[in-house]
Parts: structure tokens; C-alpha cells; sequence
């Protein structure tokens, strides 16, 4: 919370629209979130003429009170109420937190024209247990009854509620930084407060000593005063902390308070005669013992951080003090501490001992060396000035902090380019002097200085091109479009193919399926056909997951009876997995699964059912796809749990790259058929560019021929001799019918053939030389008839 009124202190802001200004500081980077006029009407200064129980009560008491226009009865409940004591008194028509409006009335048969109130009841400060116990506000003021109570509470003023960025240092937590933000914003100067005091013939050095035995204390400076006189603290102290929510006590506690927020530096006062002759900082002992100032047992840790007399503990760094050397009323010589202690340490030992306070929460976010000095001589001259304290000469000093200015050097373009905007160097200059920021410009460079108070920015441009940005205004950026060399996001390596290859079978049809790594010891012995060892788990969950796969196959067919026993009779599925055999050798793998009708259309009755020439052609298609036209073959093979007759293995520059075949009955009843790929192998292939070539402009010749041939030759033996004797002008050729009726050990296959020249119009004459040259070779070399010379 921020007072305006404190703020002017240290910046002409008094002709400022508080509303404006807080818009401004909001748009500079730092939320006000509330701007709050604590100002409550009807509201004065009573005197207490009468007092006396009340008849059918024996808590409440009839009061007498001198408001100033009149004297009117208030029934009060407050133990502390008494006669001639000066409060503050809500009038009827007052409006109280929370919407609460005191009305006249009769409390338990009796007149009250009014509420004598406790701060917490007006919102200045929070209700606990202990601010409930003290019952009303007494007032110790000259100011007379009918007073205007805002005038003694300092509730005239107007305060700004912060949301700081956890990424912003403490130095909005305290007035003098804040007036530095403000000074920045409206382009003005802030005027330090006066820290200046004199000093007696008497050096602290004669009656303390200080040890610092940690590292976590880099920082430490006491220094100590004598005579003090404890009394009530000025007016003005106590309305200034009063509005930023914290309880006057007296001078000297309120002093340490007023200074806190005033520089944003804890400090910490000992009654110098209960600390005794030694100050040494250490970190606590395990289970350490310390009775802080609010009467608790605290038990420490060995990284906590303590202030002891040189025995025992007499204050928690950073968190709070002990109750076993606090200023009390017959307190005349104190020791101020005003130190740097290691932030992380102050928010762990804050956060475990549940112990937040005004002081660890600064502590915990990083303090600046030069108000640390500051500090420590603004409390000396207050307590000069309003406790009549002699200060001694000399400092108590441990300092192992590094002085090093933290530097920037940057050039205009640089500052354009990370804001998006067209600076120029005079832009520069006005915002490094509204941010008073000392700094040089030589030759088109800026060398800045980064003062210390400002301790959340680095030695880097991005952090002075925020400052320099947000001074200007984020609202003033221009949204432009990036000026990078951008391209065009893709998948590469492995990624690619397989991501192209599942597009590829999704579109001719398939589902893709995602089953487990993980797989029985009965379902691994299935399809095996590279006969890879598989590995075995050493303690598996269950059987059914205990040993890690080296073919897809087995669990498509898993897959397949899952949906069968849901009546879906058309399944064309695929996955593509990862594989690891017995040597953690990994192989992706793409495996298919086709059952029942590829194509079904009941209007006409047409119903395309799978069989193994309908999966070889989604092989095909596949390969065809990835640029492996005229590069693959199939070569039939018998293998584990396929139909002997219906299974092949498929090859890619004569390399084993797979297999195809239908699910032998013994094992699967129903017309299954598979394919497996090794994807990885595919990988590793070498795929030529793309060739194109202009569309045949002369017309084809088509010629049909089928051959009776020994059962055992495979029709690729004979489609390949076609090729070679058929040279260039063979375009395809192309099985379009197998008929097995034949003598035993026969069959007949016929084969299209397509003739082409890219240059000119075939002739029969030319065409037929090379037919009859095809059909002779078959003849002589597979032993071959010609169909229709029978």
C-alpha cells in the first residue's frame, strides 16, 4: 500500500490527478490495482464525559460523549472505555467497511446515538485476537471534540493498492521507490529525505563488538544510541502508517517501521542492555530455541539464520526479533541492526516457521547495499529529532558485498529493433534521463549505469529496451508483421516417411490401430518368421505383458477378434510400431490386416471382397507412393502360421523387406489376409527423383497371349522373360487371367501386353516380329504352349 500524502515527501505531485496518475503508472508497467480514498464521512473526535454499566448488562456501558456540537448518550461494549478518554466516534448516517451504516437506535432498552470505534471496525487495521482485546482507539490529541477524525487518522489521503510483478524487485514496495517510478513517468526529480545527525564523544566500538560467522550475511552495519525517551510518536508518523496498515506503538518501534517503508530496509532495534557487549551472526543450531516478539516458542533449524549476544539467540534474521531484548519503556540504549541476509534463506525460514512479516518479505526479494546505509542514518536522525537520542560515532560494519556497477552498452538500433519501433537518439536520451539512469553517448554508442535500487534489471539491453519501452508506452507499439526469414514447418527423417505412409494407407481405406509393445509369450511365438528371440521381462505385471514383440502381426489379429465379436465384418486396419529383439535391436514396422469386402455397394450388388491380390495391390500402391516403382518383387515362400500356397516374401533391391500371405486355416478359420513391412529398411533406402516424361502422342498396340505352362513356374519367371524379349517398345505387361483346369501338373495364364513408341506410329508388321519373338522364347525356354494351339 502506498500513501500519495508520503509520496509528495520526495515528489511535486500535489497539482496531479491521482485518478490520472494511477492510469499512468498502470500503462508504465506497474498495476495499481485500487486507488482508495479512506475518507469516512461522519466521523469525529469524542470526549468521554460519563461512563457507567449498563442496567441490563454486565459487559456494556452507558457513555456519555461530547461530540462537539452536543453531548450524546453511545452504548459502548469496549472493556478499555472509560471517563476523559478522547475516541473516535461514527456519528449516525456514518458508513463503516463493508456497507455498514450506524444508525440511532436502543441497545437493550437503552439510547445510542452512535459507535465508539476500534481502528479494525474502520477498516485501518486487521482484526486478530489481539486487536480484539484492546478494545476502542484511545486517543492521546489536542485536537477537541466535533473534530474531524480523518484529520488525527491521516485518512485524508489517498493510497495506491499494488499488484507488483513477481519479476519486479522491492522497489515498489517502498515510498521512495515508488516516488522514483513516479518521477520517471511524470519526468521529474526526486529529493531524497534529510539522514543527517549529530554525534557524541563516544564510540560504539567501547561497547559493542560484532562477529559475522556466516556467508549468508553479506552485508551488516549497527550502530548505537543512547538516552532515548519512549513516548508517542508524531502525527504524522502514526496517520503515515496508519494508512499503509500497520499500528503506531511508540517513537522508537514506529521509528524502525516509518523507516522500512520509507527506504524499503528492515531494521531491527536492541535494547542494548539486555543484548549485552557482542553481536555474532551465525546460522541457528538444530533445534535451537528463540521466544520472538510475539510470545512464541520458535524452533529453529541449522540453515536458519540468527543474531545472538554470543550464547544465545536474540533475533531470527530477517524474520523477527526476541522477546529477550526488546524496546520497552525503560529502554535507553539501543543498537540498530540494518543488514543484508540471503533472500532464500529469509522465504524458507519465513514459509516453515508460518512467521510472514512486513520485514521478511522485503528481506526475501533482495535489498540494495546503498539504502542499507541510508537506512541506518535516516533512523538516527529520526530518533534524534523525536526521541531526544545522542548517537554515538562509528559503525559496526561487515561488508563482503561486490560494488561492481552493473553497465550497458547498446546502440539506437539495437533498442528499435527488439521494441519494433523507429527510435531515434534523442529518444534515448529523454528516457534514460526520466528513468535517471546516469549514462554517456559517444560515437553513436550509450554506455548506461543501472543504479543499485534498481536490482531487477540485468546487464543486458532486453532489460533497458523494457524500460525505455514502457516509459514510451506499450499502447504506442504498432503491431507489424515479422521481418525474419521465416519457413515453411515440415516433418523430416523418419518421421516424414511414416507420417506419409499412414496418410497413404488411410486413404486407400485402412484404420490405424495402437495396441501394447508388451504381449504374451504364446502371441511371440506367432509369425515369427525371422525367427528374432524376443526379450523377456524379469518381473512382468501379468503373463499377457510379459514379453516385448518382434512382429505387429499377433496383435492385429487380437485386434481383428475384438471386432469380429462385435459383428463388424469388414476390417482393414494397420499400425505402425516399434520392434526390439533379445539385442535391443529396434525395427519399425508396418503391419495390415484385411478381412471381408474392400468395396460393398448393395444398390448394385456389387460386393469387392479381399483376397491376396486385393492386399498386394495396397503393397503396391504403398510402394509405388514412396517412389519404389520396378524396384520391388514377391517371391513366394511358405512361412509360420500362413497358408502355404498364399504367402510370399516381398523384396526392394533384392532385400528382404517383408511379408504377404493368408492366415492358414489351423490357426485362423476365417479368410485373413497380412502384410508385414520393415519400415526401417525402407528408411534406409535411397529414393531416386521423380522422372517425368511427356504422354505417349502416338497410339498404342495391344496384344493378348496366354501359355500353357508347368504348374511349378511362377508367373513373375514368365512376366519377366516377356520384358527382355520384348525390349523398348514393351510398355507393360500385364496377368489377366489363370485357369488351373487343365492336364494334372498344367496351367494357363494369359498376359496383356501394350506396345508404345514415343516417336512414331507402330505398324503390325514390327509389332508382330517382336511378338513372335516373345512367344518363342517362352516356348524354348519353359517348355510352353501356346493356348490356342491346342
Amino acid at each position: 500500500m502506498i500513501s500519495l500524502n508520503w509520496v509528495k515527501d520526495y515528489i511535486d505531485i500535489e497539482n496531479e490527478d491521482l485518478n490520472e496518475l494511477a492510469v499512468k503508472v498502470t500503462k508504465a508497467g506497474v498495476n495499481v490495482e485500487k486507488v482508495i480514498k479512506n475518507h469516512i464521512d461522519n466521523l469525529v473526535i469524542g470526549e468521554v464525559k460519563e461512563c457507567r454499566m449498563h442496567p441490563n448488562s454486565d459487559h456494556l456501558h452507558i457513555c456519555m460523549v461530547d461530540i462537539g456540537s452536543k453531548v450524546t448518550q453511545i452504548v459502548c461494549g469496549a472493556p478499555n472505555v472509560k471517563q476523559g478518554l478522547k475516541v473516535l466516534v461514527a456519528l449516525p448516517g456514518c458508513i463503516l467497511p463493508g456497507n455498514f451504516e450506524i444508525k440511532a437506535g436502543k441497545i437493550r432498552g437503552e439510547e445510542s446515538n452512535g459507535m465508539i470505534c476500534a481502528l479494525y471496525e474502520l477498516g485501518l487495521e486487521k482484526k486478530t485476537d489481539e486487536t480484539y482485546a484492546k478494545g476502542i482507539e484511545e486517543l492521546y490529541t489536542d485536537l477537541k471534540p466535533g473534530t474531524d477524525a480523518n484529520i488525527y487518522l491521516g485518512t485524508d489521503d489517498t493510497l495506491y493498492e499494488l499488484d507488483v510483478h513477481k519479476h519486479r524487485n522491492n522497489d515498489c514496495y517502498y515510498h521512495i521507490g515508488f516516488a522514483y517510478e513516479i518521477s520517471a513517468i511524470l519526468n521529474k526529480k526526486v529529493q531524497l529525505p534529510k539522514s543527517d545527525y549529530k554525534t557524541i564523544n563516544d564510540d560504539i566500538k567501547n561497547h559493542v563488538s560484532l562477529k559475522v560467522e556466516t556467508e549468508k550475511c553479506p552485508y551488516y552495519l549497527a550502530k548505537m544510541v543512547k538516552n532515548i525517551q519512549i513516548k508517542e510518536s508524531p502525527e504524522f508518523i502514526k496517520k503515515r502508517l496508519i494508512s499503509a496498515g500497520m499500528r503506531p506503538i511508540n517513537n522508537v518501534v514506529d521509528i524502525s517501521n516509518y523507516v522500512m517503508l520509507e527506504y524499503g530496509q528492515p531494521l531491527h532495534f536492541f535494547d542494548k542492555n539486555k543484548l549485552g557487549n557482542k553481536i555474532v551472526v551465525r546460522t541457528a543450531k538444530e533445534n535451537e530455541e528463540i521466544i520472538t516478539l510475539d510470545g512464541n516458542k520458535r524452533i529453529l533449524k541449522d540453515n536458519d539464520i540468527v543474531i545472538t549476544d554470543g550464547k544465545k539467540p536474540v533475533c531470527i534474521a530477517g524474520v523477527m526479533g526476541g522477546e529477550n531484548t526488546d524496546v520497552d519503556e525503560t529502554t535507553k540504549d539501543i543498537v540498530i541492526e540494518s543488514a543484508i541476509f540471503n533472500s532464500t534463506s529469509i522465504r524458507y525460514t519465513s514459509s516453515r516457521l508460518d512467521l510472514k512479516s512486513e520485514a521478511s518479505i522485503r528481506y526475501g526479494k533482495g535489498l540494495n547495499f546503498e539504502y542499507t546505509n541510508e537506512a541506518i542514518n535516516r533512523a538516527c536522525h529520526l530518533l534524534e529529532k523525536y526521541a531526544n537520542a545522542q548517537i554515538l560515532t562509528g559503525t559496526l560494519t561487515h561488508d563482503l558485498i561486490e560494488k561492481k556497477e552493473k553497465t550497458v552498452s547498446f546502440k539506437t538500433k539495437e533498442i528499435s529493433s527488439l521494441l519494433g519501433l523507429s527510435l531515434k537518439d534523442e529518444d534515448i536520451i529523454t528516457e534514460l534521463n526520466r528513468l535517471d539512469f546516469p549514462f554517456t553517448f559517444k560515437n553513436g554508442t550509450f554506455n548506461a549505469t543501472i543504479p543499485n535500487r534498481r536490482l531487477d534489471i540485468d546487464e543486458n539491453v532486453n532489460d533497458i529496451a523494457e524500460e525505455i519501452g514502457r516509459l514510451y508506452g506499450y499502447q504506442n507499439l504498432t503491431s507489424t508483421l515479422p521481418t525474419l526469414t521465416t519457413r515453411k514447418g515440415t516433418y523430416v527423417g523418419d518421421v516424414k516417411i511414416r507420417k506419409e505412409i499412414s496418410k497413404r494407407l488411410r486413404t486407400l481405406g485402412l484404420t490405424e490401430t495402437k495396441t501394447y509393445t508388451l504381449t504374451s509369450p504364446e502371441m511371440a511365438n506367432t509369425f515369427n518368421y525371422e525367427n528374432k528371440e524376443q526379450i523377456k521381462l524379469p518381473n512382468p505385471m501379468t503373463i499377457d505383458k510379459s514379453v516385448i514383440r518382434t512382429s505387429l502381426l499377433p496383435s492385429l489379429i487380437n485386434v481383428y477378434e475384438y471386432n469380429k465379436a462385435r459383428n463388424i465384418k469388414d476390417i482393414f486396419i494397420y499400425e505402425i510400431a516399434k520392434t526390439y529383439d533379445i539385442n535391443y535391436t529396434e525395427d519399425t514396422k508396418i503391419a495390415l490386416l484385411a478381412k471381408g469386402n474392400y468395396y460393398t455397394n448393395d444398390w448394385q450388388n456389387i460386393h469387392n471382397h479381399c483376397d491376396f491380390y486385393l492386399v498386394k495391390g495396397l503393397i503396391e500402391n504403398l510402394l509405388n507412393y514412396l517412389g519404389f516403382k520396378n524396384r520391388y518383387s514377391f517371391k513366394k515362400e511358405e512361412l509360420p502360421q500362413l497358408h502355404p500356397g498364399i504367402s510370399a516374401k516381398i523384396y526392394l533391391d533384392r532385400e528382404e523387406i517383408g511379408i504377404i500371405g493368408k492366415v492358414h486355416p489351423i490357426y485362423k478359420k476365417d479368410d485373413i489376409y497380412l502384410a508385414e513391412l520393415s519400415l526401417t529398411k525402407l528408411y534406409n533406402k535411397q529414393i531416386k527423383p521423380l522422372k517425368f516424361k511427356e504422354a505417349n502422342r502416338y497410339p498404342e498396340m495391344v496384344k493378348d497371349i496366354a501359355f500353357i505352362l508347368d504348374e511349378k513356374i511362377d508367373s513373375e519367371t514368365i512376366r519377366t522373360q516377356i520384358k527382355k524379349s520384348g525390349g523398348k517398345l514393351l510398355d507393360s505387361c500385364k496377368e489377366f487371367d489363370v485357369f488351373n483346369n487343365f492336364a494334372q501338373g498344367k496351367k494357363s495364364i494369359a498376359y496383356k501386353l501394350t506396345f508404345k513408341d514415343p516417336n512414331k506410329t507402330l505398324v503390325e508388321e514390327e509389332v508382330m516380329v517382336l511378338f513372335n519373338k516373345i512367344i518363342k522364347e517362352i516356348q524354348e525356354k519353359f517348355d510352353a504352349q501356346l493356348r490356342g494351339d491346342l
